[in-house]
């Protein structure tokens, strides 16, 4: 079952893509308290959850932090390859 942050990022992802059926995400951890979330998107949505200069990226990383931190955990964000 994917925790709060992991669909946390897929909502925001699926409101930032024009194929928002495309959309993955997967949850692993890592040494009991990391947590790594990888983020997958059609292709032709890469540029709108990176965003230019990675800005969008950044700000999904920021709000996934503020998240982790509620959870007392820490985690990861993966887009792509």
């Amino acid at each position: 079952m994917p925790s709060r942050m992991a669909n946390l990022v897929e909502y925001l992802a699926k409101a930032l893509v024009d194929e928002p059926e495309a959309v993955r995400v997967e949850e692993r951890e890592e040494n009991g308290d990391r947590v790594v979330i990888r983020l997958d998107v059609a292709e032709d949505d890469w540029g709108k959850v990176i965003g230019r200069g990675g800005r969008v990226a950044e700000a999904l990383r920021a709000v996934l932090k503020i998240a982790a931190i509620k959870e007392d955990r820490r985690v990861r964000l993966e887009i792509g390859d």
